[in-house]
């Protein structure tokens, strides 16, 4: 039995996925009308069209910058093959919605993709882990979690893994995905898909006020105690 696929259901996949219409209707038929089923195999259209375009050289694009209230800046470069792709307001939307997400992330990206990790960064955040199994701190009201020892090296890979994901920019969950599913990766795979070019986030750089500096702690019942002369 053939589902009519309605303006309606176009509309809210549209909506969910940020692909085309046509793409949309397809999606929608090819799933008889399932809005999850359909979402994945627009998302697997994605992934398809970037990878073939993955090779293509990408030297065009723009550098944005944005200020959170004065106390956060971040600049970021996207690049894309084209100065006609590069001026469209798709593409100047996304990498202003990257400039965002890079601005409000918890915890903020470190690096644009895990290839780009330092390898020496990687192996310190290994050892302080491995220490931390090793000798794990009791918190109030908690049960002390001991990890038996043949189990360490296992549980801090795992916990890796998860870091890596937690800090590279295209594996976190884009900030403004109501469902909150989408990664920035996946964003970027839409836009490739949408605009049929090769597109790359290169490099940014985030900037929080105050960041590295030693701060100034008060301490201010020994400030009274000193005014009152105790």
């Amino acid at each position: 039995m053939s589902v009519e696929i309605t303006a309606g259901m176009i509309k809210d996949l549209r909506e969910r996925t940020g692909a085309g219409m046509s793409d949309c209707k397809k999606a929608l038929t090819e799933t008889a009308g399932n809005m999850e089923q359909a979402s994945e195999f627009l998302r697997k259209k994605g992934l398809a069209a970037a990878a073939k375009k993955a090779g293509r050289i990408a030297t065009e694009g723009a550098i944005t910058s944005y200020i959170h209230n004065g106390r956060v800046g971040v600049m970021v470069e996207v690049n894309c093959e084209t100065d006609f792709v590069a001026k469209t307001e798709d593409f100047q939307r996304f990498i202003k919605d990257v400039a965002m997400h890079i601005a409000g992330a918890h915890p903020a990206p470190l690096v644009v993709a895990e290839a780009d990790m330092d390898p020496a960064a990687v192996e310190k955040e290994r050892e302080i882990r491995i220490e931390a199994a090793k000798n794990p701190k009791q918190v109030p009201g908690e049960k002390l979690k001991v990890i038996p020892e043949a189990m360490i090296p296992k549980v801090v890979e795992g916990q890796i893994a998860k870091w890596k994901k937690d800090v590279c920019l295209l594996d976190q969950v884009w900030v403004r995905d109501p469902e909150g599913k989408k990664t920035i990766g996946a964003l970027l795979n839409e836009i490739v898909a949408k605009l049929g070019e090769n597109i790359k986030v290169r490099r940014f750089q985030r900037w929080e006020l105050g960041e590295g500096l030693e701060k100034k702690k008060d301490d201010f019942a020994a400030e009274v105690a000193k005014q009152a002369g105790l």
